[in-house]
């Protein structure tokens, strides 16, 4: 084996573009991804800053420093004075969450992180299917151009919100002859695309964790990293085609004049009666929807309290508290989070029996997620913490996370859902879990891994101008939220509750007195969005000026962890490995009594010929 490994070493001189571009090595396709997803998470994060204006100043047009990407002729056809009418705020909403979600998160914790890291830490010299690797990736990127392309088109990008329900979806831009060229069309495209990259990828991952181990890497020995990827690499081969299934019947629906979804009788103002065949359910939609949206929340989620489960006890200097326990968790979590899907469906009339059903196990669901944090939090206690960049966003991720999934627990219950269910309350518990909770993890595994990745550090002083801003503004931006969901503010006025207003400050509209009460938070959100993104500004500086100008790391194992990826060169060259790993033992073997150093890798020979822990 190990021949072979350096054989490969000597006669892989592949050209630029199948280096660089169409490369078939694990670690160059994580780094694109990772490349690919930030850049997506950038331009979904610009399309919410002009939603945010629309919101905080619906009377004003949009300043010049937030119109200059547009041009003259879509300024034309999509603003009005200068101003966001609902209908571009709808296709701007629709499509922050969609690039937000599928373009973003998903590729740059499971493509990115899974891609580089999952192989190292088995210790394999690649993916399974190394080709099918390319291909996924690819089709990922085909995917998100078909669907950001649709802004340049006609009909504009899709306005049907996120999750794209029938009928809404269906009526969309059916005024256009050409169905195939409209932006809803294409969404649906695109989304078949990503589906489709996200499945190679799922398949790929779970052959790889299951027959590339090294030798002695049983199933307890690895790295929590590796279950969760395990664990999500089932959560999208599971979901995701009833999802798949579900664009394909409505693709159908909209080109062919099928009617999957589509009820008879309809009336729509410019089209008039609707001629579907009939007998289409938009309720069918939903299920196929949320089947996969509710494991697509642990998806986004797994990997990044994966990478804060790498970098907690590299900082601790003392073993992950309960592993076992967290292993167990994820592997429940991953169960549950199948039969859940229809709290997100209280208000479409399921009864009693069916709301009590999925109240339970949106409670039960909290259970292996709090275990999960309990460890993680338990695992600082009596540890020799050092505030190293990846651990301050690593410690920040716990209360954040906590908040997010807090919030969401009176969400579980359909009475309390009556009063929430669409409004801003809604949208604060799901970003705490996803911007502040999963993007802390993932900045976490960027600076814990980018020395190995690049042989240097990044620059600490350009974090501690990322991290404390960024702390702060994501708690104002997030938390007035819950205070006006609470109030009734919904998540979908493109006016921020302007038009509620009344002139006489004795009406009786108790509504628009309680809009009133609340609405200059929108104005405190919406700066600390602008903000936020100037904030985000020393992260892209550090991420490339490091590249080249970091501090060179002292030696392959810079941050003294137990992991395999750690044996490894730096940068890790073809085949990651100079000789054939073995795993001795536990991957969080810190301060065992039989070693000097207070670390005890996993790779290393062990002390003596006595056996070892049967972990």
């Amino acid at each position: 084996m190990s021949d072979h490994h350096d054989d490969h070493h000597d006669h892989h001189n592949p050209g630029f573009i199948q280096k660089y571009i169409f490369s078939t090595d694990h670690k160059t396709i994580g780094i694109q991804y990772g490349i690919t997803a930030l850049c997506f998470l950038l331009f979904g994060f610009y399309l919410m800053m002009v939603m945010r204006w629309s919101i905080a100043y619906p009377n004003e047009p949009l300043p010049a420093w937030m119109s200059w990407l547009f041009t003259e002729d879509w300024k034309a056809q999509w603003l009005v004075e200068g101003k966001l009418p609902g209908e571009t705020y709808n296709m701007f909403g629709a499509m922050h969450g969609t690039i937000m979600v599928f373009l973003g998160i998903v590729p740059l914790g499971f493509g990115a992180f899974g891609n580089y890291v999952t192989p190292l830490q088995i210790g394999a010299p690649d993916m399974a299917f190394p080709k099918l690797n390319m291909a996924s990736y690819w089709i990922y990127v085909i995917g998100g151009i078909m669907m950001c392309g649709s802004f340049f088109m006609e009909s504009g990008a899709a306005k049907s919100g996120w999750t794209n329900y029938p009928p809404l979806s269906f009526f969309a831009d059916g005024q256009y002859p050409h169905q195939f060229w409209t932006g809803q069309t294409q969404w649906l495209l695109g989304l078949v695309m990503l589906i489709s990259s996200s499945l190679l990828g799922s398949v790929n991952f779970i052959t790889t964790i299951i027959n590339l181990r090294a030798k002695g890497m049983t199933w307890m020995r690895m790295p929590f990293f590796v279950w969760a990827m395990l664990v999500t690499g089932f959560l999208l081969l599971l979901s995701f085609p009833p999802l798949e299934v579900a664009g394909i019947m409505q693709l159908s629906d909209r080109m062919f004049g099928s009617s999957f979804f589509q009820p008879s009788g309809l009336y729509h103002q410019q089209i008039g009666l609707s001629d579907a065949s009939g007998g289409g359910s938009p309720l069918l939609y939903q299920h196929l929807f949320w089947f996969l949206g509710h494991p697509e929340v642990y998806v986004l989620l797994l990997p990044a309290i994966a990478c804060v489960a790498e970098v907690i006890p590299v900082n601790t200097r003392r073993p992950i508290w309960g592993y076992k326990s967290m292993v167990y968790g994820v592997l429940v979590l991953g169960f549950l989070s199948f039969i859940v899907w229809a709290h997100h469906m209280y208000m479409t009339g399921m009864g009693p029996a069916i709301s009590t059903f999925f109240q339970t196990t949106t409670t039960l669901i909290s259970i292996p997620s709090v275990i999960l944090l309990t460890c993680l939090l338990i695992s600082l206690w009596g540890g020799s913490i050092k505030f190293t960049s990846p651990m301050l966003w690593a410690c920040a991720f716990l209360p954040m996370f906590g908040i997010g999934g807090l919030t969401g627990l009176p969400l579980a219950f359909n009475l309390v859902d009556l009063h929430l269910h669409d409004t801003y309350y809604v949208i604060g518990h799901f970003h705490y879990v996803v911007a502040p909770g999963i993007l802390f993890g993932f900045f976490a595994g960027i600076h814990h891994w980018y020395p190995k990745i690049t042989g240097r550090f990044m620059s600490r002083t350009l974090n501690h101008l990322h991290f404390w801003p960024s702390l702060i503004l994501m708690n104002t931006l997030f938390f007035p939220m819950l205070i006006q969901g609470m109030a009734g503010f919904h998540r979908r006025w493109y006016n921020g509750g302007d038009a509620y207003l009344t002139a006489d400050p004795d009406s009786t509209n108790v509504f628009g007195r309680t809009v009133a009460e609340y609405l200059d938070l929108n104005i405190l959100m919406s700066w600390s969005a602008w903000l936020l993104a100037v904030a985000q500004i020393p992260f892209i500086i550090n991420l490339f000026f490091s590249w080249k100008m970091g501090r060179k790391v002292p030696n392959d194992n810079p941050w003294d962890a137990c992991s395999l990826e750690w044996a490894t060169p730096t940068p890790p060259g073809h085949g990651n490995f100079l000789e054939e790993p073995i795993a001795y033992r536990g991957s969080y073997e810190y301060a065992r009594p039989e070693v000097e150093e207070d670390f005890y890798p996993q790779w290393k020979k062990p002390v003596d010929d006595t056996k070892e822990g049967s972990n």
